[in-house]
């Protein structure tokens, strides 16, 4: 039976409306990151077995954006919005918007994350790659 996967397994499930983020937050300093590493904490130093995997969730405001108009790249076709998001849960991460431009976007805006097919491979499992769309949209199948 077909099943869906993430695009990128290890930074947010494959499932859910609004899928949490796959983060890490430091348990001598308390600072949260994603993507996790397995090196350590980025902001203290601590060792690797300091950092507790956490689920970050998948909401946060617009820092920033900008629209790409070409693009040779394959798996998404332009033009595109790329975003900083600021994550409720601390970090910034850098996102595929699902607008495909920018028009009507402002610093600020509440975004979701939302899951977006990317099409199935060869034995019909059904891909998804996380994205951010303006909070209230309902566009999350937008490629």
């Amino acid at each position: 039976m077909p099943e869906r996967r993430a695009a990128h397994p290890g930074l947010y499930p494959a499932s859910g409306e609004h899928p949490p983020l796959l983060g890490q937050r430091c348990a001598g300093c308390g600072h949260v990151a994603f993507p996790p590493n397995p090196y350590g904490c980025e902001s203290c130093g601590a060792e690797p077995d300091a950092l507790e995997s956490r689920e970050l969730a998948g909401a946060g405001e617009l820092a920033a954006f900008a629209t790409v108009h070409l693009h040779m790249g394959k798996g998404i076709e332009a033009p595109f919005t790329v975003g900083v998001v600021v994550l409720d849960d601390g970090p910034a991460v850098r996102a595929t918007l699902t607008c495909p431009t920018d028009e009507g976007l402002r610093i600020g805006d509440r975004v979701q994350s939302v899951l977006v097919s990317q099409g199935s491979d060869d034995d019909g499992n059904e891909t998804v790659e996380l994205r951010f769309a303006p909070l209230g949209a309902s566009d999350g199948g937008a490629s």
